[in-house]
C-alpha cells in the first residue's frame, strides 16, 4: 500500500460564522481556513502506521562548520510509517502545536492528516517534521 500525507496549519482567524453566513459554509479568499498545506507521498510497500505521543525524536545533522549534531526532541507526536522494504518514515510535530490528527486506512492506502495550530511559532527542520520553537534544542539556535 501507500501513505497520503496530509499537514495543515490552520488559520486561527477563520471563521466559520462568516463562510456559513456568505459562502455555504466554505472559506473564501478572504477567510482561509488553512494558511499553508504540505503533502507527503510513500510509494514504498506501506504495512502499517502506528502513532506514539509524548515521544522524543532524534534531530541529528551536520553543522555550518562540518561537525556533526544529535538533539533528541521530547513531547513529539509522531506517525511512524513502517515499511517491510525500507527503513520506518516518521511524521509529526510538537504535541503543544498538534491541533488534531487523522489515520485512515483505506483499500489500497493509508491516508494521513495532520493539523498544526498557528499562534505557536515553530520551525521545520526536516520534510514532515514541525517542532514549536519553544521546544527546539537551543544548542541549535543561532
Amino acid at each position: 500500500m501507500e501513505c497520503k500525507i496530509h499537514v495543515f496549519l490552520l488559520n486561527e482567524h477563520f471563521s466559520a460564522e462568516h463562510a456559513e453566513a456568505h459562502h455555504n459554509g466554505e472559506e473564501s479568499e478572504n477567510n482561509l481556513k488553512y494558511e499553508w498545506e504540505d503533502e507527503f507521498s510513500v510509494t514504498s510497500s506501506v504495512d502499517a502506521v502506528e502513532i506514539h505521543e509524548n515521544v522524543s525524536f532524534p534531530l541529528q545533522g551536520e553543522m555550518p562548520d562540518g561537525s556533526a549534531f544529535s538533539h533528541d526532541v521530547e513531547n513529539m507526536f509522531l506517525f511512524e510509517i513502517k515499511s517491510s522494504d525500507a527503513p520506518s518514515t516518521f511524521i509529526g510535530a510538537s504535541k503543544s502545536i498538534v491541533e488534531e490528527h487523522e489515520l485512515i486506512k483505506e483499500e489500497t492506502r493509508f491516508v494521513i492528516r495532520l493539523f498544526l495550530k498557528d499562534y505557536e511559532p515553530m520551525s521545520n527542520p526536516i520534510p514532515g517534521i514541525y517542532i514549536a520553537s519553544k521546544e527546539f534544542p537551543k544548542a541549535l539556535i543561532f
